[in-house]
This record gives structure tokens, sequence and C-alpha cells, in this order.
């Protein structure tokens, strides 16, 4: 079966690790959040200029003040400091944040990334995912494996206009999670019952599948 939003945003949240500075970008990612490990201390990095952004909040503790790059409303942690957005991404192209969680329209084997345009279709844009993409290490694609019609998003080359070119590592789809090196996909787990043949059928590039691959585990 599929992993759904929540369920996505939680395997990925196992990438989180104690002290690292982690930025969210818009969608899935920002659900990260409601999962870090109890105990671990992390700090999220919003580029609209916040540096300890918590849960998104209940009606109890909702702020409209406060908000995220999304413009979602989210809370704040103990310590958390607010800045200009010029600041927030002198810390992003500085190579400062330890994490970076975007989501995609498509990657490919080659590690590029396309997340900001589909042409005809009104998006959001660019946003700081340019900036990210070129100022982070460690990145981790989060996404749908395949779209509402069932057209593989994990592509020998990607077709629509780049975010990034081979910044890319690191995949996880509602399907599976995918390490990208050697000009290929390679096939690490796969979302609980969902079977490799399906994930096989649903991947359009190369994808290099090991003997055993365990489930992912919750």
């Amino acid at each position: 079966m599929a992993l759904s939003r929540e369920q996505l945003a939680q395997r990925v949240a196992q990438e989180l690790q104690d002290g690292y500075y982690v930025n969210l970008g818009i969608g899935i990612p920002t659900l990260v959040a409601n999962y870090i490990p109890e105990g671990m201390e992390v700090m999220l990095q919003s580029e609209n200029g916040l540096l300890g952004m918590g849960e998104f909040p209940t009606e109890e503790t909702l702020d409209p003040d406060l908000i995220n790059a999304g413009k979602q409303t989210v809370t704040a942690v103990t310590g958390a400091s607010f800045f200009s957005s010029a600041e927030s991404f002198a810390m992003i192209r500085g190579g400062h944040v330890d994490l970076t969680v975007l989501g995609a329209f498509e990657v490919d084997v080659q590690g590029n990334i396309a997340s900001w345009m589909i042409p005809g279709k009104l998006i959001k844009g660019m946003g700081g995912a340019m900036d990210l993409v070129a100022g982070a290490d460690n990145i981790i694609v989060t996404m749908m494996h395949a779209d509402k019609k069932g057209n593989s998003k994990i592509l020998p080359q990607c077709t629509l206009p780049l975010t990034g070119a081979g910044c890319i590592k690191k995949v996880v789809t509602d399907l599976a999670y995918l390490e990208i090196k050697e000009g290929a996909f390679h096939l690490v787990e796969r979302a609980p019952g969902v079977s490799v043949e399906e994930i096989i059928a649903k991947t359009e590039a190369q994808l290099v599948v090991p003997d055993h691959v365990p489930e992912m585990a919750f």
C-alpha cells in the first residue's frame, strides 16, 4: 500500500540527526516538523526569516502572524529567533543548513530536480528552492512516485525546467526509498505492502534492484 503524505513525512524524519539545522520546503516536507523523534534537538529554518520552527499550531496556539515560507501558520520553539529574509538566505547560501527536504515534480538519474514550473499551470514559483539546492549538500526529495495519470516522476531525464542540476542523491516516494548514484536509481527500501514489481513498473528511469529489498519501518 502506498504511503500517505503523513507517512512520507515520518519516513523522512528518520533521516534527521541531533543538532541538525533543517530547511523544509513547501508541501509534504512541512509535515516533517510534526514527526521529529522525541528527545532529538533539531532547529527548523524557514527562508522567510525564522529559525526554530515548531509543529503546526492547534486552535489554542494559533498565531496568524507566525508563518513559514509557504504562508502556513506555524509555532516557534523555545530559543527561536526571527530575522530578515536576506539573513535567512545568507545562512542557506553559506552552507549552514545540514539537511534540506524538498518536494518535486520530477527527478532524474543525474540527480537533477524540477520543482518550480509546469508550463500552462499556475505554480507558486521558484521560491527559495534554487538557493537551497545550491547551498546544501544533504538534500532529500519527497514526492509521489507517479502523477495522477500514472506517469512516472522518476525519469531518465527531467522534461520540466530544472531547479538544480546534479544535486539530488536521495528520494523518498509513496512507494520507495531510492538513492541516486552511478547514473541510476538504486532501490533501498519499499513501502509496506508494496511489491518490487510495482515499483519497477512505475519507474521510467534505470532502477538497480538488490536481491533483498526491506520494507520501511515506522
